[in-house]
């Protein structure tokens, strides 16, 4: 064999060798991405709209408040319903809760109501900082370290899409998906105001 071939088949070799490599660091990458040591999914504030016609049964849940008190969502079938999955050890919840507010304290109390998650918290206590620190101005389910209630939303998010943020139609079925951190304010009330318009 001449050296020149030598030659050609060892930079072959090498080429695979780091494009197998490539790919497996592609993977790694691909499968740690957003979760690692914090132990969520970290969203790029992907929005996901669905279409009346496609959307499913009305998401069903019940619970307590950061303050004990029973709170469920059928109690506000009628109006559009912004639920934000949130906790105070996670740090994109922190980023747009002010955001979060602002929407909140934009929309039509007639037309629409925002509920919280508040996921893997070790007390009441513990979401209750995070709630004064920000003044959020509505309610929240108290999901302690289980992450059980997301189960209600199976199909739309895991229980690790912390922090997320779901749309529901008046008839409590999921009308979009935002996840991870919204992108701002103004894009969530736009959201919002497509699923209250649709009735006219």
């Amino acid at each position: 064999m001449s050296r020149t071939t030598h030659r050609a088949r060892s930079w072959r070799a090498l080429a695979a060798l780091l494009a197998v490599a490539a790919l497996l660091w592609a993977s790694a990458c691909s499968n740690l991405e957003g979760a690692g040591e914090k132990g969520y999914v970290s969203g790029n504030g992907q929005i996901t709209e669905l279409p009346p016609d496609a959307r499913k049964a009305p998401v069903e849940l019940t619970g307590t408040d950061l303050d004990g008190e029973a709170l469920s969502l059928a109690d506000y079938r009628g109006k559009v319903v912004a639920i934000n999955v949130w906790g105070n050890w996670c740090s994109e919840c922190h980023e747009e809760a002010e955001d979060i507010v602002e929407a909140a304290n934009r929309a039509d109390p007639d037309q629409v109501a925002f509920l919280g998650i508040n996921t893997r918290d070790p007390s009441r206590e513990t979401a209750q900082s995070f709630v004064r620190r920000y003044e959020l101005p509505f309610p929240s389910f108290f999901d302690g370290s289980t992450g059980s209630s997301l189960l209600a939303f199976h199909g739309s998010l895991t229980p690790y899409a912390t922090p997320s943020t779901v749309v529901l139609d008046r008839q409590g079925r999921v009308a979009a998906v935002i996840l991870g951190e919204i992108p701002s304010a103004a894009v969530l009330t736009t959201v919002i105001e497509q699923v209250v318009n649709e009735d006219g």
